[in-house]
Parts: structure tokens; C-alpha cells; sequence
């Protein structure tokens, strides 16, 4: 790698004013500097650089399925920041931008604003027209939606989700991203699915992707399996019925569920092995109450001795952990609940007796809620119910995107080994997680708690249409059967393709559905199955060989915290798997925004603000200094104030800036600064230098930008006031402030230029060619070889005795340019030498052109007495 810390050529030794306004102001600098960014393509990247010149970034794609949000402007600026400052170190900065087009929100939109609906079994219609163009029909029914292949259904997306795009594109460049929009990708372009299907039969190859039916969580309103990184447990309504199971003899066991409507769906009872209540049941049978069903009374270790009655109904499928259950004790599957939610239609044939199968057959077909009435009804009636239910707030699982608890059926869908059934897996990924910077360090632990708790492999497959379909045919046998254990895999010269409308190699269009024929995987892969692989997508590991070596493995993944068990998760095990390495070196990631009521801000709560609003109103370089002044990894609220202060910042750039090149040409030759107060003042800002520009290397950007406004305030408040004088002076006094003045200025705007782009970029354009993002990253030793050893406490002690004077004249309610006509300043011992050494600016700027004494104080603080003061001049 190169190397970022590297010192920069040498400053010019003069630089020319060519364009200090008369007045300055931040009024149009974005459109004014976006519009020569983009026309000098400033950030454009050199892809002759090698490796080890580049510093390549895997920008996050957000999800185009509406508007951005404040929250993405927050996280967006800490990834531009570091940008920003690797530009400047020398590196070759690889900053693309992808869009996330491929997901579910964006399919929803599609139906209602074309009036369409995806069949996937339905042909390609090269010149297919849809029935609405350019209006939201949310009213129209989905019977009356257009039925339409899955291609013309992606392309309908693609079409719907560019304004969306060139909206999102206009807000970062208002924003000041410097991102190289050359380098722009889709999620859903023919090369991302490409790349999706490519990676997906390599590891279907190496027998990391399989297929297998088996039970899953499902999502009845998206009618899709969920993934267990996609769950949300949640507070649930619920009510305990207590149960009695009959046993020899006519005893009755007692359980406890808040799911009755599954009793024709049980096949065990389960206490806990070393639970004395039950040791006389193990072994033996019980009967299920209403359906008669025979079911076997089992230990295992899972049950809960201490909830509910310490014995619990296994039922195919209630929960995660009937699903474990079933699995380690191999019962048998009986299940009863339908991927629409509601009880199968089907009398089950495990149930015999003529009263089970009646009173099945009023539950078939009803929703859970609905069948549950009917089962507690029954319950009451034949006395099993022992007492009534009572209320209760249960956890249940939930698809972070919807609004009903989970169900869990058995379906066959697509897998990724992750370590959820392969401890050697798991340890790999574990040390792959150990291997990767974590900015903030803490943020690790999240990483090996998921992959610690893993409990299953990854589900990829999806129930949906926008999405990039698996390059699976299935040949079908006489009965017209799919083989699934004999798939049909597309070779990789022939992605993308999408199987429901592309025909398999050997086969013919006429022969798609019918016997002896085939038939195309109905799935699509997960949203996270094609954003986990955005480096190879953004590096052109398919289509640009030559660009994917310069640029991978990337050094950083800026993202949200709550999206480490998914994104940031799965990109390591693709990386894993198919390169043997990470996929970047960093990650860095970012807090939420939270709102006056300190929650988080989201679309789906409806606390979120608008961000280019913010952008108009404070100015983007304001609203990057609110986002800059939160850390990684820390939650932030949000703030105008914040902004306010960062505007005011950006102004005082501005306004300093202008008095120091007030003088016409600026000198920038260290061996000109002779004066003390000066090589002082350059001192201190070498030591914010090394500071922060440690701080950036730890990805610690609140503090580099905390040091540098903390000097710069001081540098205004203190040092202008104490040279300004002698700036405007002749000789080797003026000569040293000037040329402070200006190596301080040329400093400062390359501090503050990752997190202030057009403010410093328009004072830059005032006296120095170029750019200032293409300008050096500032080094301290410069400035310590002009400084001379000068210590940077005589700027403060200075300013010190300076604040003592005008404390005279507004204690006398006089103006400041009052003259001191006598004076004495009690210095503490320990600023004394400072002071002296700093004299003659602090007599010229506080007026003093009398006597001026100074006498050593035990004080900690600068105390002018016994002041004679001249005419005073009232205030305004």
C-alpha cells in the first residue's frame, strides 16, 4: 500500500490573491463547486494506479424505494470524510456509488403504478406496453392488475426506479459526496445479476449453496420464507390455556400454550429430563384432547422446568423451537398450517377418530385466529379446558418488514453454509470477523455474538418477483414431476439469464411445463444474496478483471450497526468462500439518529426529516459538521443547533480567510516568520496536525475536526486580534505576520476541507490553483522547522494578557479602541515569560500606549489594575 503518511511536495513560496470578494458568502458555493467538480471530474478515479496506490471504498447502495433520509446524510458524510482525507494523503480513492433497485418496496410500487402483477411462468413480450403509465392506481385489486412475465416485470422496475436514482444522485452531490459518479451500479443491472448467479454456481459447485425441503419461517402477507438475520421479535397479545392431555387410566397432564388451534398438529409432550413431576411419563403415551391423536411423552433438555406447568405441546410447526425438537427426537411431521396462513383444507389422515376429523373439517381453511376460537370452544365443551385463558404479552418472531407473527411451514428453498451447522465453518468466519478493524473497536463483539448464535444455515431463496432468479431449470419427469435432485445449471458464459424465460441448453421452448420437458425455478434470491457481493459487483470481479485486481480486497465498509448480522455478515462469507480472504481490512460503523423523544429515526415510525430541506436551509457544508461531530459507532441526536454552529464555522472560514489575504500577495516562505507570537502560533498548529491527523488514521473524525476548530477558534479570537496591527505594518514584523498568516491559512483549509468542502474549496480558489481535495494533506514538520522551538503556550498566555485590557475598558463602558494611557498586568509566574515575549502585539492591539508594567502574581488568571485610560469613545 502507499504510503498515506507521506510528506507532501513543498508549498509554493508565494501565492498570488486573484479573487478575494468584496463580500463574502456561502450563497450558491454548492452549485457553483459541484458544477466544476463535476466538469474537472475531480474525483474521477485513475485506474492506472496498482494495489497498493489505492484506497478503495464499498460504499453502502441505499435502497431506492422512495426518498433518502437524514439518517442516510449522517452516515453518508463520516464515509466521505474518510474519502476526503485518504484523497488528500496520496491515495488513489476508489468511490463508487451503487443503488439498491432490487427488493421488495420497489416491487409493491411497480404493481400499483403500472398495473401489473409478476407471473413468472408467463413468456417474454419484447414490446409489451403496461395498461397505466405515469399514475399510482393503489386502488386497483390484484385481480385486476396484468398478469406479466418476470422479465418484463423487472424491466418495468428498472424503468420506475431511475427517477428515484437521479433524485438520490442530485441530494449526495448537494451533500458534497465526492464520489466518482462514473462508477455508479444497480443491484439489479444484468451485470450485478450476473455476478449474483455467478457467485451462486460457484458455491453451488463447491457444495456450499444446496437445496433442501424443510421447515422455515414464513411471512404470510409477503408470502416469502424469511432468513433468521431478517426476524424481529416482538410483543405479541396472547392468552395461557391451560390443556389437559389424557393419560392411562384416565389422568389428565396438563399443559400450557398460548396456541391451541395447533393441537391437530402435535406430536410429542417434552418436559426436561431431570423434572421429578414427569419421570413416571417418560415412555409413555398420551391421547391429544378433541382430536385423539396418540403422541409419546419425551425428555429433552431445551424444556423450561419453571414455565407454564414444566411441560410443553410439540407441535409441527409453532415455533424455533419445535423446530429444534423435532429435529434432535426425529418425530414425525404433521403439519396443519398452509403458506396463506390459514389451516390446509385437507383432513389430515393421522386423524381417526369421526370426531377429529369433524370438527378438522370446520377448521379447514380458517385463519389461526378464527380456528383458535373454535378449538377453545371445544376445549370448554369437553372439559379440557381448565380454567379460562389468561391474557398474556408473548415474544413472537416477525419479518422486519411485516406486520403478523411468523408461521413456520415446510417448504423447499435454497441454502448458504454460514457455520449455522458446521462448527469449522463457524470458528473460520469467527477468525475471519477477528481479522477485520472495527472502528469503533466494540463494534467486533456484535459480529461474534451473531456468528456465535447462529442456529442454521443461510436461507437465500425468496418468494417474490424483483430479484435476481436462480439459473436453476428442474427436468420433469413422466408425470410431469420436477426432478430437484438433478437441477439444470447454466454455465457462466450465459449470465444473467432468467429461467422463466430463457430455455436450458438440450431443451426447446415448447417443451417448458410439459412432461419430459422442463421447468424453471420459481425463486428469486434474497436481496441480501446480491448485496453481499457489492465489492465484487462496484469491482468489476465478472466484467473487469483488470479493475477488480486494483481494487479488491477494498480497505473499508462504512455501515449501520444494525446491519452487521446481515450485510456485513454475509459479504465476508461470499468473500470467504469464493476469494479465501475479507473483503476489506476496516469497517466502520456508523450510530442512528434519534429524534427529540431520543428514539431511533426511521421510515416506518414517520419521524424522519427531509434532507434536502436541511441542505437549503443551513447549508451542506453545516449540516456535514453536524454529522462530523458524532463518532462512529455512537448514536446521535438530531440537531439544528449543531448545524447553526457549523454554519457559523463555515462563515468564520470564510471571513478569516479574507483578512489574511488582505495584504496582496501572500508569502508562504517559513524562513520569513521571525516574530515569537508567530513561530508560537505555528507551533500549536503543528501539534493539531499530528493530532489530527492520528485521530483520522483511527477513523476518529469528531476528534481531528474538535482539535481543529478548537485552534482556529483561538486562532480568530486571539492570534488575528494580536497581529492584526502588525500585518498591516512595513518591515520584518509585517513580512513574519503575513507569511503566518498565510502558512496557517494554506494549513487550516486543508484541515478542515474532508469535513467543510465548499467553504475551504471557495477560499482556496481565492489564492492557490487547483483544487484543494487534490491538495497535500498537511504535515507538521513544516511548520515545527518555523516555528524554531517556540512554544505554543505564548498564543494563549497573549491572549490572556489581552482579554485583561479589554476587561478594563468594558468594565469602563468604553469602546475598545479606547487608548491605555497606564497600566499594570499581574502575570502568574508560570505565563510570565510568555507574555514578555509576546509584548509589543499585546500593547498595539490593547490600545496601550502609555506605560504598560508587568508584576509576577500568585494568580492563575492574566489581572490588569491601576489602568489611566484616555478619551473614552461611547459605544456604536
Amino acid at each position: 500500500m502507499t504510503d498515506l503518511n507521506a510528506a507532501p511536495e513543498p508549498a509554493h513560496p508565494t501565492a498570488g490573491t486573484r479573487q478575494v470578494p468584496d463580500r463574502v458568502s456561502l450563497d450558491g458555493v454548492e452549485e457553483r463547486w459541484n458544477a466544476a467538480w463535476t466538469a474537472q471530474d475531480l474525483y474521477g478515479f485513475d485506474r492506472t494506479k496498482t494495489r497498493e496506490q489505492v484506497y478503495s471504498i464499498d460504499t453502502p447502495p441505499p435502497t431506492v424505494s422512495g426518498s433518502l433520509h437524514v439518517g442516510h446524510v449522517f452516515s453518508y458524510t463520516h464515509t466521505d470524510v474518510v474519502a476526503r482525507y485518504r484523497r488528500m494523503q496520496g491515495a488513489e480513492v476508489f468511490y463508487p456509488m451503487g443503488w439498491d433497485d432490487n427488493g421488495l418496496p420497489t416491487e409493491r410500487r411497480v404493481q400499483n403504478y403500472f398495473g401489473v402483477r409478476c407471473d413468472p411462468s408467463l413468456p417474454y413480450e419484447p414490446d409489451f406496453t403496461p395498461p397505466f403509465e405515469g399514475g399510482d392506481n393503489k386502488s386497483s385489486k390484484a385481480g385486476d392488475q396484468v398478469p406479466i412475465s418476470r422479465r418484463n416485470f423487472v424491466e418495468l422496475c428498472e424503468r420506475l426506479t431511475v427517477d428515484d436514482e437521479r433524485q438520490f444522485e442530485t441530494l449526495w452531490r448537494r451533500l458534497g459526496l465526492s464520489v466518482d459518479w462514473s462508477k455508479t451500479y444497480q443491484t439489479i443491472s444484468g451485470d450485478a445479476r450476473a455476478v449474483a448467479q455467478q457467485a451462486f454456481l460457484r458455491n453451488l459447485a463447491r457444495g456450499e449453496a444446496y437445496q433442501a425441503e424443510a421447515p422455515g419461517l414464513w411471512d404470510v402477507t409477503f408470502q416469502t420464507a424469511v432468513a433468521q438475520a431478517e426476524l424481529e421479535a416482538r410483543d405479541y397479545p396472547g392468552a395461557y390455556h391451560r390443556v389437559a392431555f389424557h393419560g392411562v387410566g384416565g389422568t389428565k397432564v396438563y399443559i400450557e400454550t398460548t396456541r391451541p388451534e395447533l393441537l391437530p398438529a402435535c406430536v410429542a409432550l417434552i418436559a426436561h429430563p431431570d423434572d421429578e413431576r414427569y419421570q413416571h411419563l417418560f415412555g409413555t403415551t398420551v391421547t391429544s384432547p378433541l382430536f385423539g391423536v396418540e403422541v409419546p411423552v419425551l425428555a429433552h433438555p431445551g424444556a423450561e422446568r419453571d414455565k407454564g406447568a414444566g411441560i410443553a405441546m410439540c407441535c409441527t410447526f409453532g415455533d424455533l423451537t419445535d423446530v429444534q425438537w423435532w429435529r434432535e427426537l426425529q418425530l414425525p411431521t404433521r403439519s396443519v398450517i398452509g403458506r396463506n396462513g390459514r389451516l390446509l383444507s385437507e383432513t389430515p389422515d393421522w386423524l381417526s377418530t369421526d370426531a377429529g376429523q369433524a370438527l378438522y373439517g370446520e377448521l379447514a381453511g380458517k385463519t389461526t385466529f378464527s380456528a383458535r376460537e373454535l378449538v377453545v370452544a371445544g376445549l370448554r365443551e369437553s372439559g379440557d379446558l381448565d380454567g379460562e385463558p389468561v391474557k398474556t404479552q408473548r415474544k413472537a418472531n416477525f419479518y422486519e418488514k411485516g406486520d403478523k407473527p411468523l408461521e413456520i411451514v415446510t417448504s423447499r428453498q435454497w441454502y448458504i453454509r454460514n457455520g449455522g451447522r458446521d462448527a469449522a465453518l463457524r470458528d473460520e468466519l469467527l477468525a475471519r470477523g477477528a481479522e477485520l478493524d472495527f472502528h469503533p473497536e466494540f463494534m467486533a463483539v456484535r459480529y461474534e455474538n451473531w456468528v456465535g448464535g447462529l442456529n442454521g444455515d443461510w436461507l437465500i431463496s425468496r418468494q417474490r418477483f424483483f430479484g435476481v432468479p436462480f439459473p436453476v431449470w428442474y427436468p420433469l419427469d413422466a408425470d410431469g414431476e420436477p426432478d430437484h435432485e438433478n437441477p439444470i445449471v447454466a454455465s457462466e458464459d450465459q449470465l444473467p439469464i432468467d429461467p422463466s424465460s430463457d430455455v436450458p441448453v438440450g431443451y426447446t421452448a415448447d417443451q417448458r411445463g410439459v412432461p419430459g420437458g422442463f421447468v424453471a425455478d420459481p425463486d428469486i434470491m434474497d436481496t441480501w444474496a446480491t448485496s453481499s457481493l457489492t465489492p465484487q459487483i462496484a469491482g468489476g470481479w465478472r466484467s473487469d478483471p483488470d479493475l477488480f485486481e486494483r481494487v479488491f480486497p477494498m480497505n473499508l465498509r462504512p455501515q449501520g450497526q444494525d446491519i452487521i448480522r446481515t450485510w456485513l455478515f454475509s459479504t465476508v462469507v461470499r468473500s470467504h468462500q469464493e476469494h479465501g480472504c475479507l473483503p476489506w481490512s476496516d469497517a466502520a460503523i456508523s450510530g442512528w439518529i434519534l429524534d427529540p423523544d431520543r428514539k431511533k429515526m426511521s421510515k416506518s415510525k414517520g419521524n424522519v426529516v427531509t434532507p434536502m430541506d436541511l441542505l437549503v436551509e443551513h447549508g451542506s457544508d453545516a449540516v456535514r459538521y453536524w454529522a462530523a461531530s458524532a463518532r462512529l459507532g455512537t448514536d446521535a441526536a438530531f440537531e439544528v443547533g449543531q448545524m447553526k454552529i457549523g454554519r457559523r464555522l463555515a462563515i468564520k472560514v470564510l471571513n478569516a480567510s479574507k483578512f489574511a489575504l488582505s495584504f496582496g500577495t501572500v508569502e508562504l516562505d517559513p524562513a520569513l516568520v521571525t516574530v515569537p507570537l508567530d513561530r508560537a502560533m505555528l507551533a500549536g498548529l503543528a501539534d493539531v496536525v499530528d493530532r489530527a491527523t492520528a485521530s483520522l488514521e483511527a477513523y476518529d473524525h469528531t476528534r481531528a475536526l474538535e482539535l481543529s476548530e478548537t485552534f482556529f477558534w483561538t486562532f480568530c479570537d486571539d492570534y488575528l486580534e494580536l497581529v492584526k496591527d502588525r500585518a498591516y505594518g512595513e518591515g520584518a514584523g509585517a513580512d513574519s505576520a503575513r507569511a503566518a498568516l498565510g502558512i496557517a491559512l494554506d494549513t487550516l483549509l486543508r484541515l478542515f476541507a474532508p469535513v467543510l468542502p465548499f467553504a475551504t474549496e471557495e477560499v482556496w480558489s481565492w489564492w492557490r490553483e487547483g483544487s484543494v481535495h487534490r491538495a497535500a494533506w498537511p504535515v507538521a514538520e513544516p511548520l515545527r522547522a518555523a516555528a524554531a522551538d517556540a512554544s505554543p503556550t505564548v498564543v494563549s498566555a497573549a491572549g490572556a494578557a489581552l482579554a485583561a485590557l479589554r476587561k478594563v475598558k468594558s468594565e469602563a463602558k468604553v469602546s475598545m479602541r479606547t487608548e491605555i494611557l497606564a497600566v499594570t498586568l499581574d502575570v502568574p509566574a508560570a505565563l510570565r515569560g510568555d507574555v514578555e515575549l509576546a509584548l509589543d502585539d499585546v500593547r498595539s492591539a490593547g490600545r496601550a500606549t502609555g506605560t504598560l508594567d508587568l508584576a509576577t502574581s500568585d494568580g492563575e488568571s492574566v489581572v490588569a489594575r491601576d489602568a489611566s485610560l484616555g478619551e473614552p469613545v461611547t459605544r456604536g
